[in-house]
């Protein structure tokens, strides 16, 4: 048991820093982070959402949701459909520049998936995704659990 926890851990971490150095890398010579990678892919794939949405999809927190935006409107990836005070529930759809760039970060993710899952069949691809969101949801109950 202790070496299932131990590898299961330890690869999840090393995927997960692998893949913020991959965002870092190849967004650095437009000086993107991997949050505004994550902002820029999921408007370009779902189109207009909200801050909140964002943060949902993106899986990040307010704040953090809020300096990507802040930043990728200044830097004209983005625009607010509203300046009213309640931002938050404003949709954000991106800019010609951001749609370009978007559809840039999506093809280098669809190269980077392939590439990640050589030698994997569909059906090892499929099940892997269903136990893996399986391991995601039972974690996210016990976590649940704590706040209660």
């Amino acid at each position: 048991m202790e070496e299932r926890f131990k590898t299961f851990t330890v690869l999840i971490a090393k995927i997960s820093r692998n893949i913020r150095k991959i965002k870092t890398e190849e967004m650095s010579e437009m000086n993107l982070k991997s949050p505004h990678v994550s902002c820029l892919y999921y408007l370009f794939k779902a189109g207009a959402l909200t801050a909140k949405e964002l943060s949902d999809v993106c899986e990040e927190d307010k704040a953090a949701i809020s300096r990507s935006i802040d930043y990728l409107e200044k830097e004209g990836y983005l625009q607010c459909d509203s300046q009213a005070k309640k931002r938050y529930r404003a949709h954000l759809s991106l800019t010609e520049k951001g749609e370009k760039v978007g559809r840039f970060i999506a093809d280098k993710i669809d190269n980077i998936l392939a590439l990640a899952s050589e030698g994997l069949t569909e059906e090892n691809r499929t099940i892997f995704y269903q136990s893996l969101t399986l391991i995601s949801d039972n974690l996210q109950k016990i976590c649940n659990e704590y706040g209660e």
